[in-house]
């Protein structure tokens, strides 16, 4: 199993990088792609890394945000083929919302309605190919971190705290273990953990990746929770049995740097251009 990250918020190669992510998988001898990005850029990137996007079999929209939707329509004009899966909450009303104004942060509008033939919404664990999973959240309470985070859904008129219902799970069987990409594990990397261990009757995770939503949205270099959260996080990831912590976008650089203080060379930088097989 390789993935390949095509756009991330950092790059240390010749890439260009934006705030979103996108990662490209290939399993089994089929290909993947998980996301894409907040704009065409992952498309471009692609091209320069030799992949070719119209041969990807299956995607995946991993939740309901711009910069992980962004692209989708530069996918479907190179791919005329793969379904891509969402949870079916997904919806064009996303919103971060502090001090009585709001920003729309969600799917590009009309998004879901030009390319409607392309969604495939689903709203229970599914194994979408032999090996590949789809896990939603079905932990409670998680409307909480939705405020917290000034994360919320427009349902009418009505403002709701986000419970990330749109957010899903991509998981993949290896030999080593579960391998769980969560893009931005709204709902908490450790509930994510439990929940796949759970939907999978309790088999290993040996591996995440994703962001973890741990940077206020003003920069990467603020911590959005408690210093002591973040270590916290460490020592129970630890606990659940992970060996291997692949992390960027939304995770920051100040909650990377704990982490990697507590975890040591279990954990590793995502960034654009990165190529790492399992």
């Amino acid at each position: 199993m390789k993935m390949v990250v095509l756009v991330e918020n950092s790059s240390r190669c010749r890439l260009c990088a934006e705030h979103g992510l996108s990662v490209y998988i290939e399993y089994e001898g089929k290909t993947y792609l998980l996301d894409t990005g907040a704009t065409a850029l992952f498309a471009e990137n692609a091209k320069e890394l030799g992949i070719d996007l119209s041969k990807v079999d299956t995607a995946f929209l991993s939740h309901a945000h711009y910069d992980h939707s962004g692209g989708f329509e530069e996918f479907f004009k190179e791919n005329d083929k793969a379904a891509v899966y969402m949870q079916e909450t997904s919806a064009e009303n996303c919103f971060y919302r502090t001090e009585g104004k709001e920003k729309y942060i969600g799917i590009p509008q009309h998004l879901l309605e030009n390319y409607k033939e392309r969604f495939r919404p689903l709203n229970a664990v599914c194994e979408v190919e032999k090996g590949v999973w789809v896990v939603p959240h079905f932990t409670g309470g998680l409307d909480e971190m939705g405020r917290r985070a000034h994360m919320y859904r427009k349902i009418g008129e009505e403002f709701i705290a986000d419970d990330f219902a749109h957010e899903q799970s991509v998981v993949f069987e290896t030999g080593k273990g579960l391998v769980i990409f969560n893009s931005c594990s709204h709902g908490g990397i450790v509930n994510i953990v439990r929940e796949v261990q759970m939907a999978l009757g309790g088999q290993k995770v040996y591996a995440v990746v994703g962001g973890f939503h741990m940077m206020k949205l003003s920069g990467m270099d603020t911590l959005a929770i408690p210093e002591e959260e973040v270590v916290e996080t460490a020592q129970e990831l630890k606990g659940l049995g992970v060996e291997e912590i692949y992390t960027g976008h939304c995770t920051g650089n100040i909650a990377f740097r704990i982490l990697k203080k507590e975890l040591g060379e279990m954990v590793h930088a995502l960034g654009t251009g990165e190529t790492v097989v399992f």
